[in-house]
C-alpha cells in the first residue's frame, strides 16, 4: 500500500525524467549550433588575417608555393593554390568528414571549412582554411552524461524536500490520526486533538470534534437508557415472578392452566436474566466497578466450576482443567467472577449432551474449549443479543460481557475452531 506523501514524488520524478530526456537532443542542437558558429567566426578571422599578411608582402610564386608546403605540414587545416579567374565566385562554407589518423576511436574527424579567393602579384588564388569541429555523438555522449548527473541530484534533492515538507505539513495530520487510534468511546475520555494553522487540517479537526460530540452524547443518551430502563424494570420482574408462583401453588389451578403458566415461567426467566445483564454491562460502561484487588484466577476459575457442577451433571459433560497457580490479575471481584463464570456458561451451553470441556490456565492466559460441530460466525460473535445458541433461557449477552469486562482491563480475547473444538482464550 502506497503512502499518499509519495504519490507527488513519483509524479515529479517521472516529470522530471520526462523532461530531462527531451532536453538531452535540443541540448545537444544547442551546443552544435553554438560551436559551429564560433567555428565560422574564427576562420573567418583567420581568413581575414591571412589575407592581409600575403597582400601586404611581396611573394614569388615559389615563395607561396614554399608556404603552402610548409601549411600542409604543420597546418593542414590551411592552404593556398592558384586557380582561375574568381571575378563571379564567392565565398563558400562548407562541412566534411576527412580521416585522421590521429583519431583512436573511429579515424575520422568532422572538419568545418571556409573558402576565400584572393589576387597576389596580380595572380588569382584560393584560400582554404578548415577547423576540426566536435563530433555530435561526443557531444551528445557529454549532455547525456552530464543530465543524468543533475537528473540524480534533482531526485535526491526532491526526496529530501518532500520528507521535510511532509514532516512539517503533516504533522498536525499524524497527531490527529495518533488521537482517534487512542480514542475510546466506550471509556468517557475527551478527544483532544492538536491545533494546527493549516486551513485544511483546522476544518478536519472541527468536523471530526462534532462528529465525536455528537456519537458521544448519542452514546451517553443510550448507556443512560439502557441503565434507567433496567433498573426501572427489576421491580415489576421481580413482582411479576411472585404473582406467578402464587398462582400456582393455587389449589384449584386446573392441569391447562398450570401448565400455561409453566410455559409463561421461562420466557418471564429470560426476560429476567436479560435485564439483569443489560444492567451489569450498563454498571461496567459507567465504570462503577473501581475496586481492584489481586485475585488468583484459578481459585474463581474452581469457584465457578463448583457453582456449574449441576449443570455439567445433567448434560453429562466430560470436564478436564489444568489450573496452574500463578495466574494472578489486578481487578474488581465480582468482574472477575462475572467474566470466568460467563466462559464457563458458554461453553456448557454450546456443549451438546455427553461432549467435552477442556480448560486451561497456562502463563497468563485462561483457555476454554468445548466440542462442538460448526465454527461460530466471527463477525458477530461479541455483538449484543447475536446469540448463536438455540437456547430460549440465553439472553445473548454472555459474550458482550466478556468482551467489555476484557476492555475494561485491556485483556485480549479470542475465538478459534480447531479440530470440532470451539476455543476461547483470554490473555491477561
Amino acid at each position: 500500500m502506497n503512502k499518499l506523501l509519495n504519490r507527488p514524488l513519483k509524479a515529479f520524478i517521472i516529470y522530471a525524467l520526462l523532461v530531462l530526456l527531451v532536453s538531452i537532443p535540443v541540448y545537444v542542437l544547442v551546443v552544435d549550433r553554438i560551436w559551429v558558429g564560433e567555428l565560422d567566426e574564427n576562420n573567418w578571422l583567420t581568413l581575414q588575417h591571412t589575407k592581409n599578411r600575403l597582400q601586404s608582402n611581396t611573394f614569388t610564386p615559389e615563395d607561396l608555393e614554399k608556404i603552402n608546403q610548409i601549411w600542409g605540414q604543420l597546418q593542414p587545416g590551411v592552404s593556398i593554390t592558384k586557380t582561375e579567374d574568381f571575378r563571379s565566385k564567392q565565398d563558400s562554407v562548407y562541412e566534411a568528414i576527412r580521416p585522421n589518423e590521429y583519431d583512436l576511436d573511429d579515424g575520422e574527424d568532422r572538419f568545418r571549412g571556409l573558402i576565400s579567393y584572393l589576387k597576389i602579384n596580380g595572380q588569382p588564388y584560393k584560400i582554404t582554411i578548415e577547423t576540426n569541429v566536435e563530433e555530435a555523438d561526443q557531444t551528445l555522449l557529454a549532455v547525456t552524461v552530464v543530465t543524468f548527473l543533475f537528473f540524480v541530484i534533482l531526485i535526491i534533492g526532491f526526496i529530501l524536500l518532500n520528507r521535510k515538507i511532509s514532516a512539517n505539513s503533516w504533522r498536525p495530520f499524524y497527531k490527529t490520526l495518533r488521537s482517534l487510534q487512542a480514542f475510546d468511546l466506550t471509556k468517557d475520555q475527551e478527544l483532544n486533538l492538536p491545533l494546527t494553522d493549516i486551513q485544511e487540517f483546522e476544518e478536519l479537526n472541527k468536523s471530526i470534534q462534532n462528529l465525536v460530540k455528537n456519537n458521544i452524547t448519542a452514546y451517553k443518551q443510550q448507556k443512560s437508557f439502557t441503565e434507567n430502563a433496567s433498573h426501572e424494570l427489576q421491580t415489576p420482574i421481580a413482582l411479576l415472578k411472585s404473582k406467578l408462583d402464587l398462582l400456582i401453588q393455587e389449589k384449584g389451578v386446573t392441569p391447562e392452566i398450570s401448565q400455561l403458566l409453566n410455559s409463561i415461567e421461562a420466557p418471564l426467566a429470560r426476560l429476567s436474566r436479560i435485564n439483569k445483564n443489560l444492567l451489569l454491562l450498563a454498571k461496567v460502561e459507567n465504570h462503577q466497578y473501581s475496586e481492584l484487588e489481586k485475585l488468583k484466577v484459578a481459585e474463581y476459575m474452581e469457584s465457578a466450576l463448583v457453582l456449574f457442577e449441576d449443570y455439567i451433571s445433567t448434560k453429562q459433560l466430560k470436564v478436564t482443567s489444568h489450573l496452574k497457580e500463578g495466574l494472578n490479575i489486578n481487578s474488581n471481584a465480582f468482574l472477575l467472577e462475572t467474566l470466568l463464570q460467563n466462559l464457563l456458561s458458554n461453553a456448557i451451553r454450546h456443549t451438546s449432551d455427553k461432549g467435552e470441556i477442556h480448560i486451561n490456565i497456562e502463563g497468563n492466559s485462561i483457555s476454554l474449549a468445548n466440542s462442538g460441530v460448526n465454527a461460530l460466525d466471527q463477525n458477530q460473535l461479541f455483538q449484543r443479543f447475536a446469540s448463536a445458541s438455540k437456547d430460549k433461557v440465553s439472553s445473548g449477552l454472555g459474550l458482550a460481557i466478556i468482551k467489555e469486562i476484557a476492555s475494561k482491563y485491556n485483556l485480549q480475547v479470542d475465538y478459534t475452531f480447531e479440530n470440532r473444538f470451539h476455543k476461547f482464550s483470554v490473555v491477561f
